[in-house]
């Protein structure tokens, strides 16, 4: 029995609420399970340096994690006057994932900032950031459609994620802390809409995993990210 009480391919409880910020071209706070991630998409006129005069968009992300958004209070990597190289990472992760969904030729010279802040902190703060990040980032363009500024779409599919692993022996879906604590196996799957593959990563902690049991965390990655771009369609609508 999981700690939750699901079932091994049972995705935790998602709420999604949009527009919950006044200024941000598109805002979501997005809820899996204890969970909770505020994500915040801004447009602005400009491309960072590396990419002016190309024609194409750009999109990017931030993530940060409230102090007590975990058990014990973390100090705020701005006193510290650095980012950690997890949040560095995880914020790369998110901005990669991100523009894997989009025709950066069809958003033109200009760039999408998805701001990710851990509101609290249950497992997967990663995945929820990519899922909501990527609603935050669909609202913002609507607003672009719907005032002329772009002519085409550039969002071409959805991207979602979801973290799997072997606890307890048993391959199961969408972790919490408690499982992913423990986990034999740790893996995240960022896909589209399409069952594309973005990206993949996992580790094991002591014991190796099987190419079987690899196919099976997939099978249940799969399985998940349908459902998530369910959720993302339907709050979108």
């Amino acid at each position: 029995m999981r700690p939750s009480g699901r079932a091994t391919d049972a995705l935790r409880t998602i709420q999604i609420d949009t527009n919950v910020t006044m200024h941000a071209e598109g805002s979501v706070m997005i809820r899996c399970g204890n969970t909770h991630v505020l994500c915040a998409a801004s447009v602005e006129e400009n491309v960072p340096p590396f990419m002016r005069k190309s024609g194409l968009g750009w999109v990017t992300a931030e993530y940060g994690m409230l102090p007590r958004a975990t058990t014990t209070r973390n100090r705020r990597e701005a006193t510290a006057g650095k980012q950690s190289g997890r949040t560095q990472e995880i914020q790369r992760l998110i901005g990669r994932s991100l523009r894997a969904g989009v025709d950066r030729v069809a958003l033109g010279e200009r760039q999408i900032t998805v701001d990710c802040d851990v509101i609290q902190a249950d497992g997967g703060t990663r995945c929820a950031a990519i899922t909501g990040g990527w609603i935050a980032m669909r609202l913002a363009v609507n607003k672009l459609l719907a005032a002329g500024v772009i002519k085409n779409d550039p969002i071409t599919s959805h991207v979602a994620a979801v973290s799997c692993g072997i606890w307890g022996g048993v391959p199961v879906l969408d972790l919490d802390y408690a499982e992913d604590s423990q986990a034999g196996t740790d893996a995240n799957f960022v896909m589209t809409d399409g069952a594309g593959l973005i990206e993949v990563q996992g580790s094991a902690e002591g014991a190796t995993f099987s190419r079987d049991e690899m196919n099976k965390l997939f099978d249940l990655a799969e399985k998940g990210v349908a459902e998530l771009v369910a959720a993302q369609k339907a709050a979108v609508a």
